[in-house]
């Protein structure tokens, strides 16, 4: 198989646009058989239930080209029981997970020519997504829905890799106690947004979110959950029932504790003790682990002791760890690779 002609080693975290992608819907009570289509485009009423009220849910995991040649994907059972959870919050038929896995094996098969070389830093990026697709001018839910996987190959999320980032104490609120923090729904990140774009007109590169209800605990950023390393090297991430539950997370507090023999613990983390750690990361599949150096709180800077040149010494353990495991170089705990077959 012969890859496609792309500069691997300096793509964006940006959509390409790639040959097959994978198509269901959701009709008279029951999914249709799906299938792969070439056709990238979307064709729905106005008034589609995603469009008037936002019925949409969406996942992200990504495959990789192993050191030994192999196409594999990451856990993708997480993210298949983590969509069935968000769809039965949104009130959506939940699309099986048997099905969302087989739905990943082809689309990745069918665009392996798209999975970026071992070594060269980028990956093809997976995005499942479902929304309501029939006409809904009542508030309730949709009657039909479509299913989608696509995918993209992408390099960093954040410009310059894995280098320190500078993020904010944001004055906006990500999610409510109760509400919809806790599923990936694209109505999240819509709010999200403002804030974010705000941040980046300050110079800053993301949002650190506290508790909506006492403003007074850690929870996460628009994208990504926090990982901070005490002192003496303890891992530990924040918990809430308004947070994502990250699959790069859990699998990075199992690496902590499994792999590096390190204290690892999820807690309730309040912003008062943030100054006290010594490391700081976001961790999510896009960015895998993106450290951070500073943290702004309207002014007051906390510079945490790894500093702004280079990742701290255990949370750059912790990426090449999980790293090593998705890529073939470490051997990875049993269920978590599952392996494409390609013709």
């Amino acid at each position: 198989m012969e890859k496609k002609n792309i500069d691997w080693g300096n793509l964006g975290f940006e959509y390409i646009q790639t040959d097959k992608r994978y198509v269901s819907n959701y009709k008279n009570g029951a999914w249709d058989e799906g299938g792969l289509t070439s056709d990238a485009t979307v064709a729905i009423m106005e008034c589609a239930g995603v469009l008037q009220y936002s019925q949409s849910c969406f996942e992200g995991l990504k495959a990789y080209t192993t050191e030994d040649g192999r196409i594999v994907t990451f856990r993708p059972d997480l993210n298949a029981e983590r969509m069935e959870a968000s769809a039965r919050r949104l009130e959506m038929p939940v699309f099986p997970k048997e099905r969302f896995l087989e739905a990943v094996d082809q689309v990745v098969a069918a665009n392996a020519a798209y999975v970026p070389p071992y070594g060269s830093g980028a990956t093809l990026y997976l995005r499942p997504f479902m929304f309501g697709s029939d006409a809904v001018i009542g508030v309730k839910p949709s009657h039909e829905y479509q299913f989608r996987l696509f995918a993209t190959p992408v390099g960093p999320y954040f410009k310059g890799g894995a280098k320190p980032i500078t993020i904010r104490v944001s004055d906006y609120d990500r999610a409510a106690p109760h509400g919809t923090g806790h599923i990936k729904a694209g109505l999240n990140y819509a709010m999200s947004l403002h804030a974010i774009v705000e941040a980046h007109s300050q110079g800053y590169d993301e949002n650190m979110y506290l508790d909506a209800a006492t403003r007074t605990k850690v929870e996460e950023t628009g994208g990504a959950n926090f990982i901070f390393v005490t002192k003496d090297h303890k891992v530990v991430t924040p918990k809430s029932g308004s947070i994502l539950p990250s699959i790069t997370r859990r699998s990075l507090m199992y690496v902590a504790e499994h792999y590096l023999g390190l204290e690892a613990e999820e807690r309730e983390v309040s912003f008062a003790e943030v100054k006290d750690f010594a490391e700081c990361g976001l961790c999510g599949t896009a960015a895998v682990i993106s450290p951070v150096g500073k943290i702004v709180d309207h002014g007051k800077e906390i510079c945490f002791p790894s500093g702004m040149e280079k990742m701290g010494p255990v949370i750059q353990k912790l990426y090449d760890t999980l790293t090593g495991i998705q890529m073939g170089r470490v051997e990875a705990p049993e269920g978590w690779i599952r392996e494409i077959k390609v013709d």
